[in-house]
């Protein structure tokens, strides 16, 4: 029997890239570099990072420099915003890089899932990474295994670290700490003293929203005026919207207090974050910085939010100055703007009462006021107006009057303090009686028949102080209205064309009675009716 002989074949295409080598071909190799913060010593690290692979690629005769990719200030724990890096693997999937180098497995990601999904999906495509610090080949076989655990420990690394920030964060909410997100805040820059510093420019815009706002403008009007004058919103964009509006409005930090952690985390790894609804702690800092508006302004805003939504959300939706300001004469409802032939060439946007047509508003039913177009409720507006004008001093001499009488406080702040000083015995009672429980041996009966007694005193009293509260703010927020009113009246001469300043400023409702008849009612009280 013949000896038998084996002869050995060399492989000549690498099984991960599926190539043909040619004797002297290089690889093509790309670097990639990340630092999560953009603090200067990490930038110092970032550059260092990028010199040291370019010349460590360079220096090797069998390697090709195919690029260097990098992210800055960006985060390992997700793919989704590293432009670099997301560029990287697009290059390497269409061919043009054959080895990928960085400098640890925590470098290329913290995301224990990303970083397998991507070594794996650069495999099929023949692409390699060498991680140097954990000195690991991804094509080795033992590769993927040392991945996965060293991915694991920089994901558990990441989350460490991102319970570490956040205890310290909430540690500095607990101190009365407040910081502010100042690139995008209107208003306010970081003071030489690490506090909140007023920069007057922007501070004026901010004083101006508030002031249209109590003044009848609407957010959305708001937005418009703040647009067409050229005034960056908080983000430096030309365009306004109105719930950027409606945000500094109800920012408390514009009075100079500050409620802290109003979002939290939800993950650390997706970076999510959500409205705390009660989940974590809140901290309430009182006159924690300078206030750009008073308190006492800030609390009329809120009412006066409060007001339009209890009256159907008036001017927060509707950009048009007209809405729930004009009144049919017959049933009373509120006039709704319409588009009338919305899909042809006829189309109209009309006023007309709400209730015209709906439900169960029969022919015999409808109101039979008419529906008016926006030039007929501005022609209405101009002659009513001339006409009041006319009379101009004797409605200011009213209005002084009014004045006087509508908007005095005085003697609902005196009640006001005898009811807090109820509420504060009534609370202290309620304390006392809990207290006295937990160190003395009482019937439980007795105790629980006395603290509903007391916690119903509590509620009673924090009721009326409530309830005296919204009085007080609604004298005040007329007080305010009366005073706009007064102050337009008297520098106002003959009306020639529409002015949606003064209608805000003067107007309280419309009434349509028909095609030639409305009553005015202005603001201080004041009706006008007028004839067409």
């Amino acid at each position: 029997m013949a000896k038998r002989e084996i002869t050995v074949i060399p492989a000549t295409i690498p099984k991960f890239t599926g190539k043909h080598t040619k004797p002297g071909q290089k690889r093509r190799v790309a670097a990639y570099a990340r630092v999560s913060t953009d603090m200067e010593e990490q930038q110092t690290s970032y550059e260092a990072q990028m010199d040291y692979y370019k010349k460590y690629i360079i220096a090797r005769a069998d390697w090709e420099f195919a690029g260097l990719y990098s992210d800055e200030g960006i985060s390992g724990t997700s793919t989704k915003y590293r432009t670099g890096f997301n560029q990287m693997i697009q290059d390497a999937l269409a061919g043009k890089i054959d080895l990928i180098v960085t400098k640890s497995i925590s470098r290329f990601a913290r995301n224990t899932v990303d970083s397998l999904v991507t070594i794996r999906k650069l495999k099929e495509h023949g692409v390699e990474c060498f991680f140097e610090k954990e000195n690991i080949y991804t094509f080795d076989s033992k590769g993927e295994l040392l991945i996965t655990i060293m991915s694991s420990i920089a994901q558990e690394e990441s989350r460490s670290i991102s319970e570490n920030v956040t205890w310290g964060q909430r540690k500095r909410f607990a101190d009365g700490k407040v910081s502010m997100p100042y690139k995008h805040f209107l208003g306010y820059r970081k003071g030489p003293d690490g506090l909140p510093q007023v920069v007057e420019k922007e501070a004026a815009v901010v004083r101006s929203i508030y002031r249209m706002f109590l003044e009848g403008y609407s957010p959305t009007y708001i937005a418009k005026a703040l647009t067409s004058k050229g005034i960056p919103t908080p983000a430096g964009k030309k365009r306004w919207q109105n719930s950027t509006v409606e945000s500094i409005l109800k920012n408390e930090k514009y009075k100079g207090d500050a409620l802290l952690q109003k979002r939290f985390t939800v993950d650390f790894l997706t970076k999510k974050m959500k409205a705390n609804e009660g989940e974590v702690p809140q901290y309430y800092v009182t006159e924690s910085h300078e206030g750009i508006i008073s308190p006492e302004v800030f609390e009329l805003a809120q009412y006066e939010f409060q007001c339009r939504r209890e009256n159907g959300g008036r001017q927060n939706r509707n950009v048009s100055p007209f809405s729930e300001h004009i009144i049919c004469g017959e049933c009373g409802a509120c006039y709704g703007h319409k588009v009338w032939h919305s899909n042809d060439k006829y189309r109209r946007l009309v006023w007309l009462c709400n209730k015209k047509y709906g439900k169960g508003a029969g022919d015999g039913l409808r109101c039979k006021t008419p529906h008016l177009t926006d030039d007929e409720v501005k022609t209405f507006f101009i002659g009513a107006m001339n006409a009041a004008l006319r009379n101009k001093q004797e409605i200011l001499d009213s209005c002084r009057t009014a004045v006087e009488f509508l908007t005095d406080t005085s003697q609902l702040e005196s009640d006001m303090r005898k009811l807090e000083a109820e509420c504060d015995v009534a609370a202290e009672l309620l304390r006392k009686c809990i207290d006295d429980n937990a160190h003395a041996a009482i019937s439980q009966e007795d105790y629980e028949t006395k603290y509903a007694a007391l916690a119903t005193r509590y509620e009673a009293a924090k009721g009326k102080c409530e309830n005296m509260n919204a009085k007080i703010l609604q004298r005040k927020l007329k007080a305010n209205r009366i005073e706009v009113f007064f102050k337009t009246m008297e520098t106002s001469d003959i009306v020639t064309e529409f002015d949606e300043g003064l209608w805000n400023a003067t107007v309280d409702t419309m009434t349509v009675y028909s095609k030639k008849k409305i009553v005015l009612r202005l603001k201080d009280g004041t009706e006008i009716e007028w004839h067409i």
